[in-house]
């Protein structure tokens, strides 16, 4: 053996990164599964239940394919690749750029060299200089550079359906009997029953930990939700976890899909003329836009990011999060339920209920961030901080965002069918039956009056403070809220 090549568990593809060059006959394969992940943070199990499992399958795909696979368990990554060293006698390592900071900082410390990481279609080097361009740095503008320089859904320099955008038919609320496709089940093999035995769990058949069944996981949204996906996008229900949601991130965040096969495979179905307009533009929209602009954000921000606490929310980290039974909401007991089932619910629940709390309560942006990075299956680092600390609680000041993303019970009561069963009611802002949601909207405002008022997307909801006779009446109010929240007890 010439070189070792170390593989993070989330570069799990043979044609990207640092095995896009391998060579079995010179190159020793190196994966980690380091007790800083199993044991030092309180991850869901579900969660480490998928990233181990899929790194072993891995593993052992390349030992078939003919290479020398060493597979180690030890205290950190880098105390893996000192083993090695030992037993095998020191080689060059060589690495596709690490997603975090932290573990950039420690492969490079140890003379790791990198490769590019092209797990993105966006280089972090070109997303750089898109960003030393702008003044700002919306997403749209960066999603529609992306659209002309990917060519998707364009013709020519126009885009297809005459509009970037079809948020306004992806909005509808929840139906009153959803009577969607099933989604796949994944059976469970030696593998995974041998990593289920160590953590001590017993994991869901949700997701799968191959390629083969990753893929199996990318048809089936393909030929079964992807036409419905986009108008119901938003929704939030009891009927139904997943609705029409591709579950497709998992894969993409630890390699196993690579975003230029899940395009490739939504744009073979668009032009079949099956799939509308709305749902491909929607779901282009997550994987070239979004998750793409995220990902360069993370890098272009830089580490210290992370710590920005621009509003002062310094609240510690609400038991509901951690204990559906520690409420009486009945949005956060579904919601907590799913997460503690599956690790996973979609982005509108993440947003606008979790994060929302989160936001108008006061939370401490690290902790509520680092129990999010804790608990959902898809959770990285680089996804996490700047969804988090930008869009989530708005603890940048908005240098991601132009506005908070605060709302009341009116939003998740139109969504959803959360609060017809809830002892709170969404239209009340006071009074012991009113939502918390509703209750603190108004107090957040209030309490960020000032702030706000000189943003020109927020002042006309500051504004409507002026028009609140119960104002002194809801602000005690509030303050009951947030003992009862504190306590367990609302």
């Amino acid at each position: 053996m010439k070189r070792v090549i170390y593989i993070p568990f989330d570069h799990l593809h043979r044609k990207h990164g640092a095995l896009k060059g391998a060579d079995p006959k010179s190159d020793l394969i190196v994966f980690v599964e380091s007790a800083r992940m199993t044991t030092g943070r309180d991850w869901h199990k579900e969660r480490l239940f998928f990233l181990i499992s899929s790194a072993r399958h891995f593993a052992q795909t390349l030992e078939v394919e003919g290479f020398k696979v060493a597979y180690l368990k030890a205290a950190t990554t880098i105390d893996g690749l000192k083993e090695i060293a030992k037993k095998h006698g020191v080689m060059p390592i060589v690495c596709a750029e690490p997603s975090s900071f932290r573990q950039y900082e420690a492969l490079k410390s140890h003379k790791v060299t990198f490769v590019e990481n092209d797990f993105f279609l966006t280089s972090r080097s070109l997303f750089k200089l898109w960003a030393d361009e702008q003044k700002s740095y919306l997403m749209e503008n960066f999603y529609r550079k992306q659209r002309l320089r990917l060519n998707v859904l364009m013709v020519g320099t126009d885009p297809i359906g005459g509009s970037w955008n079809f948020d306004k038919d992806n909005r509808m609320p929840p139906p009153k009997k959803y009577e969607g496709a099933a989604y796949l089940e994944h059976k469970r093999d030696e593998i995974d029953k041998e990593v289920a035995a160590e953590l001590s769990h017993v994991p869901t058949n949700t997701w799968a930990t191959t390629r083969k069944g990753a893929l199996a996981q990318l048809k089936n949204f393909i030929d079964n939700h992807f036409a419905e996906f986009g108008p119901l996008e938003d929704a939030m229900t009891t009927q139904n976890w997943a609705l029409h949601h591709s579950l497709l991130s998992p894969y993409l965040n630890n390699g196993l899909l690579h975003p230029s096969e899940v395009i490739d495979a939504a744009m073979k179905a668009f032009e079949t003329g099956k799939v509308p307009i709305e749902s491909a533009e929607g779901f282009v929209r997550q994987v070239i836009g979004w998750r793409e602009y995220v990902n360069g954000m993370y890098w272009f921000l830089g580490p210290e990011y992370r710590s920005n606490n621009q509003l002062g929310a310094n609240r510690k980290l609400l038991p509901l999060f951690s204990d559906p039974g520690a409420t009486k909401m009945n949005c956060m007991k579904e919601i907590g339920t799913d997460i503690q089932n599956r690790a996973w619910v979609h982005h509108i629940p993440r947003l606008m209920v979790l994060s929302n709390l989160a936001l108008i309560t006061g939370t401490n942006p690290q902790e509520f961030l680092d129990w999010m990075r804790e608990v959902f299956i898809d959770a990285t680092e680089w996804v996490m901080v700047p969804n988090v600390i930008g869009m989530g609680v708005h603890a940048d000041g908005g240098q991601m965002m132009t506005k908070p993303y605060a709302a009341g019970g009116a939003y998740i009561s139109r969504m959803s069918d959360y609060c017809k069963p809830c002892v709170y009611n969404p239209k009340l802002r006071v009074g012991a039956d009113a939502c918390p949601f509703t209750t603190l909207y108004w107090d957040f405002l209030d309490r960020h009056r000032e702030t706000f008022a000189k943003n020109h997307r927020m002042s006309q909801q500051v504004f409507g403070l002026n028009r609140l006779s119960d104002l002194p009446e809801l602000k005690v109010r509030a303050q009951e809220v947030l003992k009862g929240l504190e306590q367990g007890i609302i």
